[in-house]
This record gives C-alpha cells, structure tokens and sequence, in this order.
C-alpha cells in the first residue's frame, strides 16, 4: 500500500533541510564552482524523485543515502548529455561513476568539509552582502527563493536576481572551492560570522510582518556557526559567535506568549529559557577566551551571558552590563550600539541621564526609520511619569516599519501611556 503523501513529503522536507547543502556542496565541489546551478539542479532533481517514488517503493533504510546516489547519477546524467562541464570533463566522469561507499544513516564527514567550503565560497568577501545571504542560505543551507523573499520580505525575482549575480560572479572571478588561505583567512571568516550573524538577527527580531520570530532562520545561523567554529579554520570569534547566539536563542520561547504577543526580556517566563542552549553558550564563551583579539562578538556574547546567569530582572548586573556596552562602542561605535547602551544606562543612572544622552544620538541617519528609536524615548519618559509625552512617541514608533507583535505591543503601551496621562489630569 502505498504510504501517506503528508509523510513522505515531511521526510522529504526535513531531507531537503538537513542534507541539501552538503549535497551541493560536494556535487560543487566536482563539478567547480562555476557550476553551482548544474549541483542544485542535480539536488533538487533527487529530492522530485523521492516524492514521486517514495510513496510506492516506501521510505529506504537510509534516505540520506539514496538521495545522495540518486543526486550523483542525476549529475553524471547532466555532464554526458548536456556537455555543460567543458573542462576536466574526464576526471569528473570518473569521480561520478564511483561506487559509493557503504552508505550511512548520517552523510559521510566529507560532505561537512565540502560544506564548510562552500559557505566560504558563498561568502567570499568580494560579493556583495545581500548576495552572500542570499546564496548561503540557498546553496549551503536549502532555503527555496520563495523562502528566502519571504524571511527578508524581499520580491522573488529581487532574490533571483541576487543568486544569479552571484554565482556569475564567481564564475567571472574564478572564485575556487576551497577554504581559504592563511593570509586571507581573517578577512574571509569576518565575511562568514557576519553573514551567519545576519541570519540569526533576521531570525530572532523580524522587523515586519506577522511573526517577531522566525525560528528557521535562527536554527540554521547556529548549526552554521558551530560548522565553522568547529572546523580547522576555526578562531576563538567564531566560538564567541556560537555563544552569542547560543544564549540568544535559549530565550526564543519566552519572547512570545501563547498569544503571539510579544514579551520583554525583563517580563519573560524564565523557565521557558533553554537550559541546554544557556549551558552551550557558556561553554563556548570559556572557548572564546583564548588569544588576544577581542572581537564585538565576545563583548556581545558577555552581555547575554550576564541576562541569562540573572535569576531575575532585579539581580541583573546592569553595571557590568554598561561597562561592557562601552567596550562594545569602542569595538563599533554604531548608533545601534549606542542606543542599545542608553538603556543599560538608564537602568544604572535613571532615565533621566539617558535621556540626555539619547539626544545626542536622535539626529543620527542610521536611526531614521528604527522604531526603537521613538520607543526607547517613550518607555524612558514613562519611566519619568512623563505619560503624555511617552505616548506621544509611542505613537510615532508605530509610524516606522517593525513587526505586527511589535506593532501591537506598541499599540497597547501607547493606551497605556495616554490612560496614566488621563489620571495624572484628573484632580485629587
């Protein structure tokens, strides 16, 4: 009997998540990164099969395997009738025809070396930031065009188009499929923590549409960043990067309530904090410690570390936390950080001193259209009985692009605002 649709085209989902990329990554690899289209195309030919077999043939004992076979041949396939591959056309022949070794229920630890050079690949510093997201998260990690548009409420074609410059890109440079030398190493993992970065902010604060979290996202930044931090090119940034967003994601759970609404840090249920995540970012943070450099993200990685060792918000060590903020500004003086340690300030100093320091800062450009900008004032002045004015710029965060959790947290604070505003007016 033939088995469910629904399942097999679960199992071919969480296939297409956990072993697209090191498929790709090895079929590039063979074939040269010129012909990274021929790789994914031979990928995602495996994975039509599944669906259109599975269902009668049922589930192999090993999927993982059969896709790779089946990717492999679909690959031979395309090199001897197209005659796409116009130089060692021979020698990937016989790389293709190769029996495969005994196969796995996991993917051979070859296909993870293949796929750490491939996000290297996909990150080359000479592409441009928005392509290096874009082709990571399709070629290493399996994301659709449809999937990356919808995580970066981008149009498809704008997505397309990125991919397509890319990979014409590489071909142009001559861009080779392999990590990268000593003396570029440094400038090459910046490009990768970055991009990797970027995922899981992207994930962890969406700043529009329906969901605050897109979990996907955040997951996928930190499989990629324990892939680098454990390889041989490995730096202790790369394990400060793992922390960071260890112990970020061990609060994924708490930022929204059952609801969907949103949930400040100092309001969060605690014990929805993943413990697991807490002691990985802990470990890896001891990691980080070794050599000299100090990167944003051990700076970063030592904050989230102070929120997850509090046992609540009023053991939180605000103070360690501002000095750290100053070391974070001395790292990348950016307005974002900037504003970031206004608000550990305030918590130190009073919202008043914040306050002052957050007009220095108001007029910035990179500030203009973030909506916690607006916010941050408002929360402060409410902090100072300042209601009317609080809501007031709650009023004009909602005039700036963010999510609609964080639309309606703002909407409701707002209320709030102008509610305490109407007592603060009635007389006594």
């Amino acid at each position: 009997m033939p088995e469910s649709d629904t399942r097999i085209a679960s199992v071919v989902d969480h296939l297409f998540r956990s072993s697209a990329g090191q498929m790709v990554s090895y079929l590039t690899r063979v074939l040269g990164p010129a012909h990274l289209d021929l790789a994914e195309e031979a990928v995602q030919d495996a994975l039509t099969k599944a669906l259109q077999t599975w269902p009668f043939s049922g589930i192999p004992d090993n999927p993982p395997g059969w896709l790779l076979h089946v990717a492999r041949n679909r690959a031979l396939d395309l090199v001897r009738h197209r005659g796409v591959v116009l130089q060692k056309t021979s020698e990937i022949v016989v790389e293709l025809s190769q029996p495969q070794a005994e196969p796995r229920l996991e993917l051979p630890e070859a296909l993870r070396d293949d796929e750490l050079c491939m996000i290297f690949l996909a990150c080359n510093p000479t592409l441009p930031r928005d392509s290096r997201v874009a082709l990571s998260l399709k070629a290493v990690s399996g994301f659709s065009v449809k999937e990356i548009a919808r995580a970066f409420l981008c149009d498809p074609a704008t997505i397309a188009q990125r991919l397509v410059r890319a990979k014409r890109q590489i071909r142009e440079q001559g861009i080779a499929f392999e990590l990268p030398p000593a003396h570029e190493l440094g400038k090459s993992l910046d490009s990768v923590l970055e991009v990797i970065y970027l995922l899981f902010n992207e994930g962890y604060a969406a700043h529009a549409g329906d969901d605050l979290v897109r979990h996907d996202l955040c997951s996928e930044a930190l499989r990629l960043a324990l892939l680098v931090a454990d390889s041989p090119v490995s730096q202790p940034k790369a394990h400060a990067l793992v922390s960071l967003l260890a112990f970020q994601g061990a609060r994924l759970a708490a930022r929204v309530d059952d609801n969907g609404e949103l949930v400040l840090l100092q309001d969060q249920d605690r014990s929805k904090w993943d413990l697991r995540l807490i002691a990985l970012g802990s470990r890896r943070l001891a990691m980080s410690a070794e050599g000299d450099e100090l990167s944003q993200f051990h700076v970063q990685a030592a904050i989230a570390s102070i929120h997850a060792q509090a046992k609540d918000p009023s053991t939180t060590d605000w103070e360690a936390i501002l000095d750290l903020y100053d070391d974070l500004m001395a790292l990348n003086p950016s307005a974002v950080v900037a504003l970031n340690r206004i608000v550990a300030l305030g918590k130190v100093h009073g919202p008043e001193c914040a306050l002052d320091e957050l007009t220095a800062i108001q007029e910035d450009p990179a500030l203009r259209d973030y909506y916690l900008l607006p916010s941050t004032r408002a929360s402060l002045l409410a902090e100072s009985g300042e209601f009317s004015q609080a809501a007031n710029y709650f009023a004009a965060a909602l005039r700036r692009p963010c999510s609609e959790p964080e639309r309606r947290f703002l909407t409701r604070r707002m209320q709030e605002c102008r509610d305490q505003s109407l007592r603060q007016q009635k007389p006594s």
